[in-house]
Formats: C-alpha cells, structure tokens, sequence
C-alpha cells in the first residue's frame, strides 16, 4: 500500500483528488492539508465525502511529510508550490504538481497518453493544464504524422467555471456567469505557452497557435475545437483510421464514430477524452475536437495515471468510472 498525501485539499482540484484516491485500491491518504480548514473534519467542510475520507485537514509544512507519504500532489494556487516542492524533494518525496509553476520551466510537462515513457522515473511531474490536455490530445495525430500546417492552426475552446477555481472571484459569481458566455484572457492566456510547448514537441518545430478560451455557464467539463488547414486533401475515412491507430492502446482516449462530435456532458465525472472529427472539403482544412472534464482529465484523474505510472500500478487502477448522466 503506497502513502500518500495532498497539499492543498480544499480546491476544486483538490476534492476531487480525495474522491479519486479514496476509490484507489493500491493507495492510503494519509494526510490533507488545507490552511483555511486546518482542524476540521474533511467530511464537515465537504459533506459529499462524509463515511468516505475520515481525516481533518492540516497545516504541516512540507518537509515534515518525510516518512508519512510516499507521494505527494500539491493542488495550491499558482506561485505557491515552487515554495514547497524542493523542501518535498529534498525530503525523499516524489511530486505530482497540479499548479502551472513548473509547467514552462526545465521540468518537462508530460501528458500520459503521449509521453508515458518518460514518467515512470520521474521524481516530480508537472501535471498538464486542462486547456493543454484537451488540445494536445485533439491534435497529436495530425502534428505526428505532418497533416497539417500548423502555422494555420485555431483553436477555440470553453470551459466550465470550475476552471477558475474555488476562490471566490466577482467575474465567476452565479449572476455574473448564468445565462452568459464569453470570451476572455485574450490576446493570450496563461495556458498558451504551455499549449505551443505540447504542440511542439509533437511536431518537431515550433508551433505557434491563435487560442480563444471562452467562459460556459457550466459547473465543469472543456470543449476544445482545433481547426487547420491539410497539406493534403484526404478523406475522412482515412483520418479516422489514424485516429483509431493512434490511440487504440489508450484506455481513456475514445474516438468516437464518424459523424459523431464530442459533448462536455458525456464525459463528466470521468477520466475520458470524447475526440470527433471532420474535414471541410471546401476550404481544405480539418476540425478536431476533444471533450474532458477539466476537474478529472484535465487535473486529477490524469495526476492519478501519473501516480500509476510512478508507481508501477496498472494505469487505470482507480480511474475506471464511467461518465456521470445525465
């Protein structure tokens, strides 16, 4: 049974962690930390998990999770883990940070379907962001194999609220947000250098792309729509069969039937990427698009296949749930 500990349990990332693990076979939480809610009973502040996490939250400071946990996630907000994740390292732990500190840095950012790998000696990953998650995936694909041109690539993605997280802010308030839909962070946003890492490497040059994120009046799930032009006409047959062989291994990867296209509400609660195609013959360009829950692909249930991976457990161990409907 490996330890492990969650640094920052009180966000949305956070719960769902705790709600993933709890599920987990070949894993113990031993400890939750959370500032706010330090003393208190997981189950008081998040009555969902009553008879299912038993612990209260703490306040400790990282290093004195030597010999506690085996493994560590740290879901605290942005500029906080590069704080505590050397003092984590430097105490024997092995990391998996679900934070953008040290996404765009000399720690590579591996997504799991496509750099497996590379994780399983890992002593720290940086999770993907849920933006990046739901692209690369869409697009991997065409860049591995040149389909495309990538310096036409568009990418138009939405997201549901709780991908601004739990933090109380004016522009995600219930009146702000229901019955509205939007477009923000433009002319670039966070996720975009980290999106164009992704894609790079995939393509083997830079890549740079035109990235609009849109706010859903949604609690979760992302949507992403990639559109590029062909460096050849094909068909869409054929496109799905690289499709198909591409991820045909993958066990939470579906490419759905031709003529199907992806809806947030069929992967919600659920560790799946919904990927549907199509081919303009018009205009010569191709739309990839790729559906996730940005709570469970887009950071928990994916950190959980790294775990899986970092620990020599089947990569689906914990994760095998299907979708939540309606």
């Amino acid at each position: 049974m490996h330890q492990v500990a969650v640094i920052g349990a009180s966000g949305y990332t956070g719960v769902e962690l705790l709600r993933l693990l709890s599920l987990h076979p070949d894993t113990e939480l031993v400890c939750v930390t959370s500032r706010q809610y330090a003393g208190q009973l997981v189950s008081d502040v998040f009555p969902s998990l009553h008879g299912i996490v038993d612990l209260c939250f703490e306040d400790v400071d990282p290093a004195a999770l030597a010999g506690r946990a085996d493994l560590v996630f740290t879901a605290v907000p942005h500029q906080t883990a590069m704080g505590m994740i050397p003092a984590l390292l430097a105490a024997g732990c092995r990391v998996i940070d679900l934070s953008a500190d040290f996404r765009i840095t000399d720690v590579e950012v591996y997504l799991h379907e496509l750099f497996r790998e590379q994780i399983s000696e890992a002593r720290l990953i940086a999770n993907p962001g849920c933006y990046p998650t739901s692209v690369a995936l869409a697009l991997a694909p065409l860049l591995e194999k040149g389909l495309i041109d990538h310096k036409t690539l568009i990418v138009d993605s939405k997201s549901g609220t709780s991908g601004a997280g739990r933090a109380p802010k004016v522009d995600t308030l219930y009146c702000e947000v229901n019955e509205g839909f939007k477009a923000y962070s433009l002319p670039r946003h966070r996720h975009t250098p980290e999106i164009e890492q992704s894609l790079t490497r995939l393509a083997g040059e830079s890549v740079r792309i035109s990235f609009t994120p849109h706010l859903l009046p949604v609690n979760r799930g992302i949507l992403s729509t990639c559109y590029a032009s062909l460096t050849d006409m094909m068909s869409l047959d054929k496109l799905h069969e690289v499709y198909l062989a591409k991820y045909a291994a993958e066990s939470f990867v579906r490419v759905l039937p031709k003529g199907k296209f992806p809806n947030i509400a069929q992967v919600r609660g659920s560790n799946y990427c919904d990927i549907g195609l199509s081919i303009d013959e018009r205009t010569g360009r191709v739309i990839a698009l790729a559906a996730i829950d940005n709570l469970v692909k887009g950071a928990a249930g994916q950190a959980i296949q790294n775990m899986n991976l970092m620990l020599s457990l089947p990569e689906g161990r914990g994760l095998l749930l299907p979708p939540v409907f309606p």
